[in-house]
C-alpha cells in the first residue's frame, strides 16, 4: 500500500499553495471586511484549471480525481478557507451539470463556468429543512413557458452574487422521488434575494436567502431527469464533504505553522516558549491529530474515486473527523498565542471563526454520525 503522493499530485498541491499565498492571503482580511470576494479573482484562478477540477476532460474540465481536488482545497485554505470553500461549491455544481446535464445544457453553461465567467451556487437548504433536506417545500410547476419555481432557500453562499444556481425543488409527490433539480440563472423573472447575512465566519462569502416567487426557468434548464434531483444532490455531497474536510485541514495547518513561528520568537521566563516541554506536548498532539485526519481524508477520497461500496460512509467519517480536528487545532493555536491570538493582526482568530461552520454545512456532524451508524447497522 503506497501512501505517497505522486509527483503530479505534489505539483498540484505546491502550485495551489503558492498561488494562494501570492494572490489570496495578502487580501483575505480586506475581502472579509468588504464582505465580498472580488469577481475578478475567479477567472484568474480558473486559468489554473480550478474552475472545473473534476469536470471531465471531454467537457473541457481538468478531469482530476477527488483525491487530487482535496489537495487543491487543502492548499488554498492555507491562505483563506472562505475563498477555498466557495470555490468548492462552484466545482460541485459544475460537476453536477457535467454528470447529469443534457448535451445542450453542458454546451451552453459549462464553457463559461469553466472559465468562471459564470459563478455557480447550490440551493438545497431551506428555512424549515436543513438536516431533513428531503422535507424541502420549494415547488416547481410545469407551464408552457418552462418551469415555475416558488419557495425560499436559506444560507446560500453566493446568493445575489453568483450567476446561476442549481435549485432543488419539488415537482412531484412529497417523497424524495418528487424532487427535481433546476438551473436558475441570475435575472430570471421572479428571482430575488434576502438581505446579506451577518455571519461569524466565512465573511468574505456573501450569503443570502434565494427567493423564488413564480420564478420562470426554461424547460431545458431541468437538470437531468425529473424526480432525480434528491439523488443528484446527495451524490454531490460526498465529494463536498471531502472538500470541506480538506479546507479544515489546510487552514488548521496554516494556524499551526503560524503558531510554531510565534512560539519560536515569543519569550517567557527567560526563554522562547517553544522550549517548555508542556507546550511541546501540545504541539505534538496537534501534529498527530492533523496527520491522522489528513490520512483518513485521503483514504476516503480514494474510496470515492474507486467506487468502493462504503465510500459514502468513509466520506461522512472523514468529514466529521477532519472538521472537528481542524477546529480543535485552530482553537489550541489561538490559546498558544495568548492574548495576541485574539487580535486580527495575527491571523489566528479568523481561522477559528471560518472553521466553525464546517461542522454544520455539507451535512452536520450529527448527520455524519447517523450515516455511519446506519451503515454499521445495515451491515449486520
Amino acid at each position: 500500500m503506497d501512501f505517497a503522493l505522486t509527483d503530479e499530485q505534489s505539483a498540484i498541491f505546491d502550485m495551489a499553495r503558492a498561488w494562494g499565498a501570492e494572490h489570496i492571503a495578502p487580501h483575505a482580511r480586506a475581502w472579509e471586511a468588504a464582505g465580498e470576494i472580488p469577481k475578478s479573482l475567479w477567472p484568474e484562478i480558473a486559468q489554473l484549471g480550478f474552475g472545473g477540477l473534476y469536470v471531465s476532460e471531454a467537457s473541457g474540465g481538468s478531469g482530476l480525481s477527488r483525491l487530487d481536488a482535496t489537495l487543491v482545497f487543502e492548499a488554498l485554505s492555507m491562505s483563506c478557507a472562505s475563498v477555498a470553500a466557495f470555490l468548492s461549491i462552484h466545482n460541485m455544481v459544475a460537476a453536477m451539470i457535467d454528470r447529469y446535464g443534457s448535451d445542450e445544457m453542458k454546451a451552453r453553461v459549462l464553457p463559461r463556468a469553466l472559465t468562471m465567467e459564470t459563478v455557480l451556487s447550490y440551493c438545497l437548504t431551506e428555512p424549515g429543512s436543513g438536516s431533513d433536506a428531503a422535507a424541502l417545500r420549494t415547488r416547481a410547476a410545469r407551464h408552457d413557458d418552462g418551469w415555475h419555481l416558488t419557495g425560499t432557500k436559506a444560507f446560500i453562499s453566493g446568493g445575489g452574487y453568483s450567476d446561476a444556481y442549481v435549485v432543488m425543488a419539488r415537482s412531484g409527490d412529497d417523497s424524495p422521488r418528487g424532487i427535481s433539480a433546476f438551473l436558475v440563472e441570475a435575472g430570471a423573472p421572479g428571482l430575488s434575494f434576502g438581505g446579506l447575512e451577518d455571519k461569524m465566519g466565512w465573511r468574505s462569502q456573501p450569503t443570502r436567502q434565494v427567493q423564488m416567487d413564480d420564478c420562470v426557468t426554461p424547460a431545458e434548464n431541468l437538470l437531468g431527469e425529473e424526480g432525480h434531483g434528491f439523488k443528484y444532490a446527495m451524490a454531490g455531497l460526498d465529494g463536498g464533504r471531502l472538500n470541506i474536510g480538506a479546507c479544515s485541514i489546510g487552514a488548521a495547518q496554516a494556524a499551526l505553522d503560524l503558531t510554531l513561528a510565534y512560539m519560536r520568537e515569543r519569550k517567557a521566563f527567560g526563554k522562547p516558549i517553544d522550549q517548555f516541554q508542556a507546550l511541546q506536548f501540545r504541539l505534538a498532539d496537534m501534529e498527530i491529530e492533523l496527520e491522522a485526519a489528513r490520512t483518513f481524508l485521503r483514504q476516503a477520497a480514494w474510496k470515492l474515486d474507486t467506487g468502493a461500496p462504503d465510500a459514502t460512509k468513509a466520506c461522512a467519517m472523514a468529514k466529521k473527523l477532519a472538521t472537528e480536528t481542524g477546529s480543535r487545532v485552530a482553537d489550541q493555536c489561538l490559546q498558544l498565542h495568548g492574548g495576541y491570538g485574539y487580535l486580527a493582526d495575527y491571523g489566528i482568530e479568523k481561522i477559528v471563526r471560518d472553521l466553525r461552520v464546517h461542522q454544520i454545512l455539507e451535512g452536520t456532524n450529527e448527520i455524519m454520525r447517523l450515516i455511519v451508524a446506519r451503515h454499521m447497522l445495515g451491515a449486520r
